[in-house]
């Protein structure tokens, strides 16, 4: 696209008006005359300048939008809509809801414990809102939501409930200890889902939705409302019901692609068609929460963004049931880096959106794949020459963001063998671990002490990894890794020996198999006999180098059950020993966690 760059920087005032005023607003960046001149012998601008002048028409509070300078060729077919940039800077609240959706991901499920970890580091990342989990969904969800709420301050708690006076209530006490508390209401309201899930009317699904807002009034004043199903309702029974739900006291307004339907310019249209049309629209936040069903859950979300929604609902790594969720790392870095087209702003700290994705994906052992934006190990990594080369001379030639904004750096851990408890808890504390017990950090620390006789460096991937295992709670410790022998030589089968404690008694067992990691998985099998299917085998490097922390995932499924166990070591085949015994502990857990609905 080209762009009448001469009208451009007549609106600034011409050249050196422009690059006057810029440089006494901005004196540790300046801009050239010579470069200004550039742009009107080339017809463009490089997208850093174009953030930049953003910026500058910002501090001087002049409305400027690229798109208005673009130059149209009537050779092409252009979309009939258009995006509309706040001429204003706004601001974007971010709704996380990894402890809840993410965890319909299939052995994703988390322990309280957990929860309350990754509460903790959304938190420090600066999340709005953290829907905690689904009070209703069983005991062990509404004491999760109900300990993150006591423990979370800087970030609105939100519990999930479906449109009926019992799950409103229960979020409603989960929710109470919460310094700001939020219920989240949710309803279908697209023909097939009223139909053949509901088997309610058009009049039943807005009287029930009317009351579970009502009902939430009486727990908070924040109640969010969305309407499930949203890509392929009526529009106008759309209208009618956010209608109704607004005069009856919802704050938030949520329009999800609860399937991942929609594309980008259509789900754009509609939104800003609901938001133009619904009444009372201006006394609420409207909000979008996308699924990636086709893989367009961050764009959809962004279009979103462009029509006028102020909430985006994502999750960390994208994780979710299916294909996942929007991310929220990219739609975070997209606002950032195209402030150009957004001028939004949000309160993330996105220098802790790595240690956020790190901890996600050791909890849940979902690992990042290394090409994923932002958060993957090849995000900024430029293996060509001529991308090397021009990186080299100037960063903004193939990077649009630093690394080190995101939180990509060199987290080496300053202690070592001769590290004190006290330093330790400490470096604990500030990864947003701690320990309920003194006899949970002895263990810990002695485990720490274990791996830095192993390794030269201690990162703090090590410590997430380290303390996930000692998080595991007694209930769950059915089995208990303990050592491990195993023999492989080229053109003999590989031999597995292993000693691991079984309810409370030692056994040991020994198998071949075609690896040593299939001679190790047989040797507990034998002795389990736990007719799990192995579905997932994966071993990720947890830091650098060749003594790095192998970290293991392993999905078993039994009669309808998946479980994900996760096992870490310097030693692969003890680290796959420990995921798997992991996995057999959630398989055999009787605290089976009952699936939230999968809204929205």
């Amino acid at each position: 696209m080209s762009f009448d760059i001469e009208r451009l920087i007549a609106d600034f005032g011409g050249p050196s008006k422009l690059a006057e005023d810029y440089n006494r607003r901005f004196p540790d960046d300046p801009l050239s005359r010579a470069a200004i001149y550039k742009w009107r012998e080339r017809g463009s601008i490089p997208s850093a300048q174009i953030t930049k002048l953003a910026a500058f028409a910002q501090a001087i509070g002049q409305p400027f939008n690229i798109h208005d300078y673009s130059v149209q060729s009537g050779a092409i077919a252009h979309p009939t809509y258009s995006w509309s940039t706040p001429t204003m800077t706004d601001r974007l609240f971010i709704f996380d809801t990894t402890l809840r959706d993410g965890e319909q991901s299939p052995g994703a499920s988390m322990t309280k414990e957990e929860k309350v970890r990754i509460a903790r580091q959304l938190e420090r990342l600066g999340v709005d809102v953290i829907e905690a989990g689904f009070a209703a969904a069983s005991p062990g969800d509404f004491e999760a939501v109900r300990s993150i709420a006591e423990i979370v301050k800087d970030s609105t708690i939100c519990s999930l409930a479906r449109a009926n006076e019992n799950d409103v209530r229960r979020a409603g006490e989960a929710i109470r200890p919460a310094k700001q508390g939020r219920i989240h209401v949710f309803i279908a309201t697209s023909p097939i889902h009223m139909k053949n899930k509901l088997r309610m009317t058009e009049d039943q699904v807005v009287e029930a939705a009317i009351k579970a807002v009502k009902v939430a009034l009486e727990y908070t004043d924040d109640v969010e409302f969305s309407a499930e199903d949203a890509v392929r309702s009526d529009t106008d029974f759309l209208i009618r019901i956010f209608d109704e739900v607004i005069r009856a006291g919802a704050k938030t307004i949520n329009v999800p692609d609860t399937v991942g339907y929609s594309i980008p310019a259509v789900w754009y249209e509609r939104l800003k068609d609901l938001i133009e049309r619904v009444p009372g629209t201006e006394k609420v936040v409207w909000s979008t929460h996308c699924h990636n069903d086709l893989g367009m859950a961050v764009a959809n979300s962004l279009a979103g963004v462009q029509a006028g929604c102020r909430q985006v609902e994502c999750t960390i790594n994208g994780l979710g049931e299916r294909a996942g969720n929007a991310s929220l790392e990219e739609i975070v870095m997209a606002i950032k880096t195209r402030r150009d087209l957004f001028n939004l702003e949000t309160r993330i700290d996105t220098t802790q959106i790595v240690t956020a994705s790190k901890l996600v994906s050791t909890i849940t052992g979902y690992p990042v794949q290394p090409n994923k934006a932002i958060v993957g190990a090849n995000a900024f990594a430029h293996e060509s020459g001529i991308h090397q080369d021009g990186v080299l001379k100037h960063r903004e030639t193939y990077e649009i963001m630093r690394a080190e904004d995101v939180g990509w750096h060199t987290n080496k851990l300053t202690l070592g063998k001769l590290s004190g408890r006290n330093a330790f808890r400490t470096r604990l504390k500030e990864l947003g671990i701690e320990l309920e017990s003194e006899e949970a950090l002895n263990a810990a620390f002695a485990r720490f002490k274990e791996l830095a006789d192993k390794k030269s460096e201690i990162f703090d991937e090590d410590l997430h990894a380290l303390v996930s295992e000692e998080l595991i709670t007694q209930e769950q410790e059915d089995y208990k890794f303990v050592s491990l022998a195993t023999h492989t030589e080229t053109g003999e089968q590989p031999v597995a020996e292993i000693v691991f404690v079984d309810h409370g008694h030692e056994k040991r067992s020994k198998a071949t198999g075609s690896g040593p990691v299939d001679a190790t998985f047989k040797a507990i099998e034998a002795l389990v006999e736990s007719r799990a299917e192995l579905q997932l085998y994966s071993v990720n490097a947890i830091t650098s180098g060749t003594d790095s922390q192998g970290e293991v995932t392993v999905r078993l499924a039994r009669d309808g059950r998946i479980v994900n166990g996760q096992g870490a070591d310097t030693d692969i085949i003890a680290a796959s020993a420990k995921a798997y015994l992991s996995a057999l502990n959630k398989l055999v857990s009787k605290a089976e966690k009952v699936r939230a609905q999968p809204l929205v």
